[in-house]
């Protein structure tokens, strides 16, 4: 890891932007590395999602009814917005009407593009997929690496039997918990209102009984992973079968700048936080 040359310091671009110096991009790194070999453990597959989806598909699977606050869209200038641009008129000049939108929209979490690269799959048997992504949210505020814009979020997501993704959770949560003890962090777990479907269904009765999502929180309320039970939701709604009905599914979560945020509030500093990461 080289240092930055001297006297050259990095700043934020803008409100939810940062830019991770050498010593926090190596700690991403490593964390993510970490959370790679879990997902190996569970014999997942890596793959690349993509940046973007599609508002229509998203609309299948509640999403809008859900997290209409936290959606980012993929908007094109249009052809006189262009030449404007390019005669120097500023953006917030452009005239109303100067966008057109795509059909397409910033994920918000890894997983979405995972699941709708599989509507209509037929599984031969369990399958188990992991990537990280650069996700993007509209928070109501942002707040140093603990909310942001763009955040990178590795999961690991399994389809299947109802045992088999109950069993993957527990196997990502016993995880959890003995990384987080042996660097040192002290979490909580907490039930989450994150429900993957509309919450006025009979569904969202049945989430206050029995969760769908947890967290693991931090000592100064971040929530820096999660735990998510889909039940056969997805199944249902993309048509993913597995041995002739609608497939279980379930996915672990981590927001790898929260995990840096997390581990340098209880090391001091990320330099140490690195240290306890390698040795952990």
């Amino acid at each position: 890891m080289h240092a930055l040359p001297t006297g050259l310091s990095l700043t934020d671009p803008g409100p939810g932007l940062v830019v991770l110096g050498p010593a926090e991009a190596a700690l991403l790194r490593e964390l993510d590395a970490v959370f790679l070999r879990l997902a190996d453990e569970t014999g997942a597959a890596e793959v690349v999602p993509p940046t973007l989806l599609p508002s229509a598909g998203l609309a299948d699977l509640d999403y809008f009814k859900n997290f209409p606050h936290l959606c980012v869209t993929a908007d094109r200038f249009s052809p006189q917005a262009t030449e404007a641009l390019a005669g120097g008129t500023a953006v917030d000049a452009l005239p109303e009407g100067s966008r057109a939108g795509t059909g397409y929209v910033l994920a918000s979490a890894t997983c979405y593009g995972l699941l709708l690269s599989l509507r209509g799959a037929q599984l031969p048997g369990e399958a188990r997929l992991t990537a990280v992504s650069r996700c993007h949210r509209n928070e109501d505020h942002f707040d140093g690496l603990r909310r942001l814009w763009g955040f990178h979020m590795r999961e690991i997501l399994y389809l299947g039997t109802r045992d088999g993704a109950e069993e993957h959770l527990q196997v990502c949560r016993s995880f959890i918990e003995r990384f987080a003890d042996r660097v040192g962090l002290k979490l909580s777990i907490v039930a989450a209102n994150d429900p993957f479907y509309d919450r006025t269904s009979s569904r969202a009765a049945l989430t206050a009984l029995d969760p769908v999502k947890y967290e693991f929180v931090s000592e100064d309320g971040t929530a820096i992973a999660s735990i998510n039970r889909h039940r056969n939701f997805f199944g249902q709604r993309l048509g993913i079968t597995h041995a002739d009905q609608a497939a279980f599914s379930s996915c672990t979560a981590f927001g790898l700048e929260r995990w840096i945020h997390a581990l340098t509030q209880a090391h001091g500093s990320v330099a140490h936080a690195l240290e306890k990461v390698k040795d952990g």
